[in-house]
């Protein structure tokens, strides 16, 4: 349902809300997430055009958040790499469908608006601290689950 792009996206979003506010080279969010290294690198390019992410050359350097992980959310991922299609018109073009939707189309439709919904209500933040999973978003690789401790901040 989604592309690798998306699933990249917010992994690497995911590891840069779990670091913030520090900023991480795209060699180690590319480690600590699994995503091709030089994918990533368009991936994050994307990204800080769309102010999901900020960028530093030198020393100190790196991808970080452009907001805290409070005010971002999953759509706004989402919708910076893949954004989401609504159906409004027919997508075959019928003319006797016009702006109607078939059934079959309305309940596409309801189906991306359900999770529309759900990512827009979901910030990183809220990813991060669930309480609902002993598993986290993010693995060591080895197939074992790895403990992410989150930062509080003072």
């Amino acid at each position: 349902m989604f592309s690798d792009t998306v699933e990249y996206a917010l992994r690497a979003v995911i590891h840069l809300a779990h670091e913030a506010p520090a900023a991480r080279t795209t060699a180690q969010i590319a480690e600590a997430t699994k995503v091709p290294r030089e994918y990533l690198a368009k991936i994050l390019q994307g990204l800080a055009k769309k102010g999901i992410v900020q960028t530093q050359r030198g020393v100190g350097g790196g991808v970080s958040l452009a907001k805290p992980p409070g005010e971002l959310t999953i759509l706004d991922v989402v919708n910076a790499v893949d954004p989401i299609v609504r159906l409004n018109t027919c997508p075959l073009g019928l003319p006797n469908h016009g702006t109607h939707l078939c059934p079959l189309h309305k309940r596409m439709d309801a189906a991306m608006a359900t999770v529309e919904k759900a990512f827009r209500d979901s910030t990183l933040a809220e990813v991060l601290a669930d309480p609902s999973t002993s598993s986290v978003p993010l693995c060591d690789g080895s197939g074992k689950t790895q403990t992410l401790k989150l930062r509080r901040k003072p």
